[in-house]
């Protein structure tokens, strides 16, 4: 206590002096680390001081390199003592300046309250966080950068990461590894700086197979561990520190269904919060969430209202666009954000629902919709042993601008057609030629119908000409629509409910399922996504659809025919 009283005369005199001079900036440096056993938040406010006024000092100074080095001396020891905004300064501080993340985007990061709500759950001042934002700002990388302070912090505490599948989980594995410098070879440098600042925690494990991060002693649950929604947790996982959740729902077409979102609320609750434990030293464990806000059903959306007016939960959304002023509310330093040019663009190709929830952060519930997932017909992509009745395909050739090439493939048993194989891209035509014949040839395509109008005549004649050449026995028949495309898309919708049976998505359960991200997954979101009551920038997967339908059940239309007058 003596010592204590001690350094703070002699801190109170150093500011007294002249603290632009480098020498009594650094005896206040030494200072801070003299207090810090005794008094550790007056040694960090007092680095924190340092900090701003070497940052200063670097600035056209004859001393700038001590100022320099004396600014990164106080950016370490805040680092190593829980100020998330040095550590991640600090983390970053040998990489190339074109590669690194977080000093562009400090700024807007901080004005939107993120950092500081991270550094809320570090202090222990709130319990959850909820974090939303448009794609591509950098929320996950945040996080991720977050993630590895938070195991230095607290080495011997388990963590949970957690996503819809487990490619984001590996993904975000690997990450950490990197940041931590795992596998480093004698002599080699490591990107980040976390063993500088964490020199005296030890990697005891990582396991690529189980995808789980030791620090620290031996642990029979470790510091981290990653993995997917739906994967078996049960004796494996554990989460007393923090229970991190990234993007648990899938996509629109999950979001499209209250029937999956109860399911995905069922394995949030059971799979992953039953997973927490009270915590060590009177510490609830934290919960980390972020992710797009698709639904007002979503886990973000129950928990808000659950926690609804509990000051230690925090909800953080932030718009493309800041509604006072008309500005993007991330057009980031150096070229690396989003103008208001950018944004205007991305809301021209989508419809209005998807861009409120994707960039407004305003979930919805989406009336109007044609295809329901939870209405269609499934199969786990195994067809019928049997010999299909015929094996027929619909092609809406691309057209210009952003419209997509929708070939789908439906092998036929009796009145049922199974909808096998697509191909759903929206790239060069000609691109599109080679993979239209493959994928007839490839599944033994006996017809294939293509919609004549304008591209429809060039892709129907080469189409042809490819399918011989591969050796194929397909014909193809080209088409004139001259419905309503709307209209058709819709009069039809009863039909293809009844007789289409599509494939299954991949979850855990069915592994074999297509991905969000294939020909078929993007067709997939487009058809869900189909709504009466807006504009629909891509209707050409739904559009496919209606033109089976008006193949198979004759038409579409009625003929009139005149009739003798019954006595």
């Amino acid at each position: 206590m003596a010592d204590l009283k001690k350094h703070l005369q002699i801190i109170r005199a150093l500011h007294k002096r002249d603290l632009n001079q480098y020498d009594n900036l650094s005896m206040l440096m030494d200072m801070v680390l003299a207090v810090k056993d005794e008094d550790i938040e007056l040694a960090k406010d007092e680095a924190q001081f340092v900090k701003r006024k070497a940052a200063i000092g670097t600035r056209g100074r004859a001393e700038v390199k001590r100022f320099a080095d004396l600014y990164w001396k106080s950016m370490l020891f805040l680092a190593q003592n829980r100020d998330l905004d040095s550590y991640l300064l600090y983390l970053e501080k040998d990489r190339d300046p074109e590669e690194r993340f977080y000093l562009p985007r400090r700024e807007q990061l901080r004005q939107h309250g993120i950092v500081q709500a991270l550094q809320k759950l570090i202090d222990d001042e709130i319990d959850i966080l909820s974090i939303s934002c448009p794609p591509g700002i950098g929320k996950t990388t945040l996080a991720e950068m977050f993630l590895s302070g938070w195991i230095g912090w607290n080495p011997d505490l388990c963590n949970l990461f957690s996503s819809h599948s487990g490619h984001v989980t590996r993904m975000v594995y690997d990450v950490i590894c990197n940041i931590i410098g795992v596998g480093l070879k004698p002599g080699q440098v490591a990107e980040y700086c976390w063993r500088d600042i964490f020199p005296d925690v030890q990697i005891e494990n990582v396991n690529a197979k189980e995808e789980t991060i030791n620090l620290g002693k031996f642990k029979p649950f470790k510091s981290i561990t990653f993995r997917a929604l739906g994967a078996s947790q049960t004796g494996v996982t554990r989460a007393e520190g923090l229970l991190y959740c990234d993007d648990l729902c899938s996509g629109i077409e999950e979001a499209l269904s209250k029937i999956r979102l109860d399911k995905l609320w069922t394995k949030y609750s059971t799979d992953l919060k039953t997973r927490k434990k009270q915590g060590k030293k009177g510490k609830k464990c934290k919960e980390l969430h972020i992710a797009t806000r698709w639904s007002v059903w979503d886990v973000i959306g129950r928990i808000q209202n659950i926690y609804r007016g509990n000051d230690r939960c925090v909800f953080i959304s932030v718009p493309d666009i800041d509604p006072a002023s008309g500005k993007s509310n991330w057009n980031f330093k150096y070229g690396v954000g989003f103008d208001e040019d950018y944004f205007e663009d991305i809301e021209q190709s989508l419809d209005d629902i998807t861009y409120k929830c994707l960039y407004k952060n305003e979930p919805v519930e989406r009336e109007g919709i044609l295809y329901e997932p939870d209405k269609l017909r499934r199969y786990y992509g195994v067809l019928p042993d049997k010999e299909p009745d015929a094996i027929l395909a619909i092609l809406d050739p691309k057209g210009t601008g952003t419209d997509y090439n929708a070939l789908g493939v439906f092998y036929q048993y009796g009145q049922d057609y199974y909808l096998h194989d697509c191909v759903f891209q929206n790239i060069d035509p000609y691109k599109l030629d080679d993979m239209n014949a493959d994928c007839l040839v490839r599944n033994n395509t006996q017809i294939c119908q293509v919609e004549s109008n304008k591209e429809g005549v060039r892709t129907g004649d080469v189409l042809q000409a490819n399918i011989k050449e591969r050796g194929g026995r397909c014909s193809v028949d080209k088409k004139y629509t001259s419905t309503n495309k709307e209209t058709r898309i819709i009069v039809n919708s009863p039909w293809v409910i009844e007789h289409v049976i599509f494939r299954a998505p991949k979850t855990p359960e069915n592994p074999d399922g297509y991905e969000v991200k294939s020909d078929y997954g993007q067709m997939m979101s487009w058809v869900c996504a189909y709504s009466q009551l807006v504009r629909n920038p891509h209707d050409d997967g739904p559009d496919m659809l209606a033109m089976l339908a008006v193949r198979e059940s004759g038409g579409g239309t009625a003929k009139a025919e005149p009739m003798q007058r019954p006595c």
